[in-house]
């Protein structure tokens, strides 16, 4: 019995301890810091003007295409055969063309949100570190969080802070 009570008396003093800890948590909204993060926006408007680049390629394509085909109506049986191959070619490297670009732009873009992601979670880390956090986390994940403890815009300016600076 007499260990028991040595027991509880130590627990009850490791309790104590713990307690005088203080235990700091937080939350960010990771969604909303990589989208106003300027860099995210940036790299978007630079993703937008490749993919409209890639789109007027595109119909300079179709426009071949479509003369191709007002061409063929035009022409004597043996020709029309031998302009129908030069269609059927055109068609597929169109085919190929379109499927290129949706890998590349999508490879792009996945790069970019890994490294842009990567860098949030740096920053996040690093500011938990400083400020003295014992945990901040995801607000995909919390079902409620008071306010003060969402610190997902401090998050956003160091973000873009750092960015203005590169």
């Amino acid at each position: 019995m007499r260990n028991f009570l040595v027991v509880m008396l130590l627990i009850g003093f490791a309790g104590q301890a713990e307690a005088a800890v203080e235990t700091k948590i937080a939350y960010v909204d990771v969604g909303k810091a990589f989208d106003e993060y300027q860099k995210t926006k940036d790299a978007d408007g630079t993703l937008e003007k490749k993919g409209q680049s890639k789109q007027d390629e595109r119909e300079k394509k179709v426009d071949a295409i479509k003369k191709l085909k007002d061409e063929l109506a035009l022409l004597s049986e043996d020709a029309r055969k031998k302009r129908q191959t030069d269609l059927d070619q055109s068609l597929k490297d169109l085919q190929d063309f379109d499927s290129k670009v949706r890998d590349e732009l999508r490879r792009e873009r996945d790069s970019i949100v890994r490294d842009i992601l990567k860098e949030i979670d740096e920053i996040i880390s690093d500011y938990g570190n400083k400020q003295g956090y014992s945990l901040i986390l995801n607000d995909r994940v919390l079902l409620y969080g008071r306010q003060d403890m969402d610190i997902t815009s401090q998050i956003i300016q160091i973000l873009n802070e750092r960015y203005k600076k590169k």
